[in-house]
């Protein structure tokens, strides 16, 4: 049976099952989106926490060297 506006059945049950796809598959990329930016968040997040423990040991050592220094002068006077 034609259609009407001249328009092939076979093509509106194509385009109407891609749209069905689409919609149904959503939910799950959105998940997959929000699983994903919340792993790049925690990676950042430790990153910058072992960047800052680095520094801190760096400014330990440093205090460690200053202190040490002050004691050597006091035992060596």
């Amino acid at each position: 049976m034609a259609d009407p506006i001249g328009i092939n059945s076979q093509i509106t049950d194509a385009v109407t099952q891609t749209n069905v796809k689409v919609l149904a598959e959503s939910p799950a990329m959105a998940m997959s989106m929000v699983y994903q930016t919340l792993a790049q968040s925690l990676s950042t997040s430790m990153q910058n926490a072992t960047f800052a423990q680095q520094q801190m040991n760096q400014i330990g050592a440093a205090i460690a060297t200053v202190g040490s220094t002050k004691i050597m002068d006091l035992i060596n006077k």
